[in-house]
């Protein structure tokens, strides 16, 4: 009897310890906030959709700060601190550095949600949420289909941040396919995340320096679309000069990326790996022949993308304000 009741209790610690070695990804959820923050959902989507009216681009910006953050050492908001005297962030980082934008923006909402619910709401949750709307949102404001899903919650705010990690661990724009696949099965992200979640770039833009290479270099890239990108990247200077990923519909947020890339109109190399006789050419063009199983892949890569090495329970805080540790 005492050695059965000894097999009951230790059968129990094993799986005590068998959750707590699943990390902190099995404590998020979409309703975590159902009773402490209830409205946080359309304090967010209210936020979103007054910054996209201002200026489409914001969806972009902040889906592109989602990523940047969640892929450097986990969706924490670290990607969110300015730099202290004690360790220089992510923002310094030259994947970030003059380019990430969007951080305003975050900034507002964590505004309204502090008044709403004081101490309550992460950052990094904000973060997540803010990025899901952007898409959903675009589809109203562009009258197109961005995609949406639910958003796990629970995510708790890091203390630190690293330029370092962030230079180290961004994809570049000039990675080539082996690499691209590498770097996002470190995260746990299979090549099928990492092609559905390079879609972003439907409605993504990007500065002159990251491709000019490839429009005056390269020959896997249609000439035409070269030319016609040449216009506004000049051999030299013009480094910050602006130009849409997707040529063809810019401000909607559709399966067009990958049209793109079986005509070799992908504006960066890394972009163009992912149809260049390769293992992965077959899932761009599904992608761009089936618009729903792109938008179906893209918020489920989203969702994993999003349970990164999340801080839960007591690790990290609760930031007053994004930009600082409290």
């Amino acid at each position: 009897m005492c050695f059965m009741a000894f097999l009951r209790i230790f059968s129990l610690m094993l799986s005590v310890v068998a959750i707590l070695a699943c990390g902190g990804n099995a404590q998020l959820s979409p309703d975590f906030y159902a009773s402490t923050c209830p409205n946080l959902q359309r304090i967010v989507s209210d936020a979103m959709r007054e910054a996209i009216d201002q200026e489409l681009r914001v969806a972009a910006s902040v889906l592109r700060l989602f990523f940047h953050d969640c892929f450097v050492n986990g969706c924490d908001g670290s990607l969110l601190l300015d730099d202290t005297a004690t360790f220089t962030g992510e923002k310094s980082a030259f994947p970030n550095r003059n380019s990430v934008r969007g951080f305003e923006v975050i900034d507002r909402i964590k505004s309204r949600v502090e008044c709403e619910c004081n101490g309550t709401v992460s950052c990094a949750d904000i973060l997540a949420l803010a990025a899901r709307d952007g898409v959903a949102l675009h589809e109203s404001c562009t009258q197109m289909g961005g995609p949406t899903w639910a958003v796990p919650l629970g995510r708790r705010d890091a203390r630190t941040a690293s330029d370092c990690a962030a230079n180290a661990q961004l994809p570049s724009p000039t990675a080539t396919l082996p690499t691209l696949i590498s770097m996002f099965a470190a995260k746990g992200l299979s090549s099928r995340d990492m092609v559905a979640l390079s879609g972003a770039h439907t409605i993504g833009f990007a500065q002159c320096s990251n491709f000019r290479a490839r429009i005056y270099n390269e020959t896997n890239i249609n000439p035409i679309f070269a030319a016609n990108r040449r216009g506004a990247c000049p051999p030299s200077g013009g480094d910050t000069n602006l130009a849409a990923m997707d040529l063809q519909t810019p401000n909607r947020f559709d399966n067009n990326y990958y049209t793109n890339l079986l005509t070799r109109g992908g504006l960066l190399y890394s972009d163009q790996e992912l149809f260049n006789n390769g293992r992965l050419d077959w899932l761009v063009k599904v992608y761009s022949s089936r618009a729903a199983s792109f938008r179906r892949d893209f918020a489920a890569a989203m969702v994993k993308m999003g349970n990164i090495n999340p801080l839960v329970g007591t690790d990290g805080e609760i930031r007053k304000n994004c930009r600082l540790v409290n």
